[in-house]
């Protein structure tokens, strides 16, 4: 066996056993050993030496097909997916850093979880996925798994109902079989220039269902609420932290002078917003998922549209639970007393500790790890939440 093909077999190896460890994210940088991320947290790889410029750059020139390749030469960074057979299939982002190459993998399950598996709502997102036509957003940090939602409510849809269903995703991560659907995987570089050209092409297409996998701009946005207003359901990510942050995001995409219109716009095409943040378990290893849902009720549909009444939308999710909303601090209470995330994981994450507290005070009964020191140091900690 030659070196290469040597060196290629022990990093098949490596990547086996890191993805059996349970890694969500493999970082195989020059200068540095492998490291995995692992319920959150960044380790490097016990035992194996750092990684030199040239075997970086021979396992990305491996892993890339020839166009690729071109590509990265002229950008100098790019994302594709990648699969080793019996190990796992990777979302890929290949880069320079001080004159070496570098690699990101994000591990891609082979199976599609179910909403239940995921921690997600399933009466809401069920009935979110089976709408004809609208807008449901899907939203978080990155790594909180917006891309594998997704594809689970993508897989909802296949299963049930005789749709034709376009995904216009960068890369193409989970692989969808046809069943009750049709399902068009389209890759922006490798099967279309755009999101917008591609959202563009896609109401040619007789679609029913268009995935859009991030709307990065202006036009994608406009294309994706046009998509929504003309009889398609759309599904959407976008990197925001909560409903508000969300809906306020979508409207600063446009200039000012358009921001009322699209307000209506919005109001009238969205169906839901799920907020997600992972944190880690409490009860063993892995992590769990905190959900913000919002459902666009008439009074939603009102705090949208008007401008003065945006940030009235946090209170309609705290009192409307009859349709299944709620907002992250109400999720982590259920969560912390439900013994599936710790205080400090909850204080952390969530959007008001102030809330918080107040919440956990109220329905914990007089437990004992739950004071007002207690609570004020872990917010110390944890500083302002940012997005």
């Amino acid at each position: 066996m030659s070196d290469t093909a040597a060196r290629g077999l022990r990093m098949a190896d490596l990547l086996k056993s890191m993805v059996a460890r349970g890694a969500s994210d493999i970082h195989l940088q020059a200068g540095a050993p492998p490291h995995l991320r692992l319920d959150g947290d960044l380790i490097a790889y016990e035992g194996v030496p750092a990684l030199t410029p040239e075997q970086t750059e021979q396992i990305a020139m491996a892993m890339m097909t020839d166009s690729q390749r071109a590509l990265f030469a002229h950008r100098h960074e790019l994302d594709f997916a990648f699969t080793i057979p019996a190990v796992a299939r990777f979302r890929c982002n290949v880069l320079r850093q001080r004159g070496s190459i570098g690699v990101v993998m994000r591990v891609v399950a082979d199976a599609i979880p179910s909403f239940e598996a995921l921690g997600l709502p399933p009466a809401v997102v069920s009935e979110l996925a089976s709408q004809p036509r609208g807008l449901v957003l899907v939203t978080g940090p990155t790594g909180s798994g917006k891309s594998t939602t997704l594809a689970a409510m993508v897989d909802f849809i296949n299963r049930r109902f005789p749709k034709n269903v376009v995904t216009i995703e960068d890369p193409i991560e989970f692989l969808h079989r046809n069943q009750q659907s049709l399902v068009i995987q389209r890759e922006i570089g490798l099967d279309t220039a755009d999101f917008v050209d591609a959202l563009k092409y896609a109401m040619r297409q007789d679609p029913d269902v268009i995935m859009v996998g991030e709307m990065r701009d202006k036009a994608t946005v406009e294309a994706a609420l046009t998509a929504a207003q003309t009889g398609h359901l759309v599904l959407s990510t976008l990197h925001t932290l909560d409903a508000i942050r969300t809906v306020n995001r979508v409207i600063d995409f446009f200039p000012p002078h358009e921001r009322n219109q699209i307000r209506i716009l919005l109001s009238e095409s969205l169906l839901g917003i799920l907020s997600q943040r992972l944190l880690p378990r409490a009860d063993g290893p892995g992590r769990t998922l905190a959900t913000e849902v919002l459902v666009n009720t008439p009074l939603i549909r009102d705090y949208i549209k008007d401008e003065t009444k945006t940030g009235l939308i946090k209170d309609a999710l705290m009192q409307d639970n009859l349709r299944g909303m709620q907002t992250f601090d109400q999720h982590l209470v259920d969560l912390y007393l439900g013994g599936a995330i710790r205080l400090e994981d909850a204080v952390y994450a969530a959007t008001s500790p102030h809330e918080l507290q107040l919440m956990i005070t109220q329905r914990a009964g007089g437990r004992g790890d739950v004071n007002e020191a207690e609570f004020e140091r872990l917010a110390a900690r944890r500083g302002p939440v940012r997005g």
